[in-house]
């Protein structure tokens, strides 16, 4: 497992938001190893002069889509447990 830095924000939270964080990331675990996988992918598959310019477009927009994603499951958690949004 990976040991997870953590940030000022994380020292600051409630027990009860340490545990919808900690939710939230079981449910984010896999599908950002395969988005990294992914990520990693395009870019080794990437020729040096690709690598910024249309290169760095693609993997930011795939930044992008990573964050939605994020948001997405942030809102489900709480929707769950009648946080509203």
């Amino acid at each position: 497992m990976v040991k997870q830095r953590q940030s000022t924000a994380a020292a600051e939270l409630t027990a009860e938001q340490e545990e919808l964080a900690q939710r939230i990331y079981q449910r984010l675990q896999a599908k950002m190893d395969e988005e990294l996988l992914a990520m990693a992918r395009l870019m080794a598959a990437k020729a040096d002069h690709e690598i910024f310019g249309k290169g760095e477009f693609e993997l930011r927009d795939k930044l992008n889509q990573v964050g939605a994603t994020i948001v997405s499951e942030a809102a489900n958690e709480r929707s769950k447990k009648g946080v509203p949004r």
